[in-house]
């Protein structure tokens, strides 16, 4: 609705991850280099673990799109509600295997054909499974199982486990602890610090194609850090409504005030009433 107005290419404030708009904070940037290290080591498991809309999902997707596919292959599981053979059956269904036996058994054989036939090339193959904090028990020792598919001197695949804090409370499980012990190389996003939010909201901007200096102000960035308390998620729903309220009201500018009425709205209970009310009445008013 507003990029004309601003001069955007794109909205810079979308929820959806998007690597295009990735803003490695110095907390971000460790966990990377974390998740750069295990993949490249051939460290096996790694865990990356945070908190709701700190980003892991987004930084997952950017490390596949950095991985050289001369040297890498990937895949992404996002769906984590699933049996150890729809798991399994998901895996093949990734990487493009084809199975004979649609069987739990027939997977496994398959995708260690598959997974020796890779290192043999000198591709290092890589799993990620997001939402990992939702798996059962016993789908998590069929990762493991899946994990036991090796060489007496390589791992044949490097499992990224990623997944809010809660993974951590289902790791520690008695019945997981050879899973959990397997696990070399542990990541966590914590949310950002107002100097990084700073950076983040005019990043965004830039890669969005803003040629408007100071579009949000100090003090109204200073709102949206104390109401998203760092969380990129959260920092966007703030900032995105924001230029809204901006752009219903003809400013180029987001002050403080906005960001205050703005977060207010976003409040939990409170809804989007009033800044939707808004919008039409704006938008009535110029037809």
């Amino acid at each position: 609705m507003y990029c004309d107005f601003f001069g955007f290419s794109e909205k810079p404030f979308t929820i959806t991850p998007n690597p295009h708009f990735v803003f490695l904070s110095s907390i971000h940037r460790e966990a990377f280099a974390r998740l750069l290290y295990g993949v490249d080591s051939r460290a096996g498991f790694i865990a990356l673990t945070g908190e709701v809309g700190t980003g892991k999902t987004t930084m997952l997707r950017t490390l596949l799109t950095q991985l050289d596919p001369d040297k890498y292959t990937s895949a992404l599981i996002f769906d984590s509600c699933m049996s150890g053979e729809q798991l399994l059956a998901g895996v093949c269904r990734e990487y493009g295997i084809e199975v004979d036996e649609k069987n739990r058994s027939g997977h496994l054989d398959a995708l260690n054909r598959f997974l020796i036939k890779q290192n043999s090339a000198g591709q290092t193959v890589v799993l990620v499974i997001d939402e990992a904090q939702n798996l059962a028990p016993d789908v998590l020792e069929q990762v493991r199982m899946i994990s036991n598919l090796e060489t007496e001197r390589d791992k044949l695949i490097q499992i990224i486990l990623a997944g809010q804090p809660e993974l951590n409370d289902v790791l520690r499980r008695h019945d997981l602890r050879q899973l959990n012990q397997r696990i070399t190389v542990r990541c966590q996003l914590t949310p950002m610090k107002l100097d990084d939010t700073v950076q983040y909201i005019n990043h965004r901007l830039k890669i969005a194609g803003s040629r408007i200096p100071n579009i949000f102000s100090p003090a109204a960035i200073k709102r949206i850090y104390r109401f998203s308390q760092g969380i990129p998620r959260l920092i966007n729903v703030a900032c995105d409504q924001a230029l809204v309220m901006a752009w219903t009201r003809n400013n180029f500018a987001v002050s403080s005030s906005d960001a205050a009425e703005v977060i207010t709205e976003l409040q939990p209970g409170d809804g989007y009433t009033g800044m939707w009310c808004r919008i039409s009445r704006w938008l009535f008013a110029r037809k």
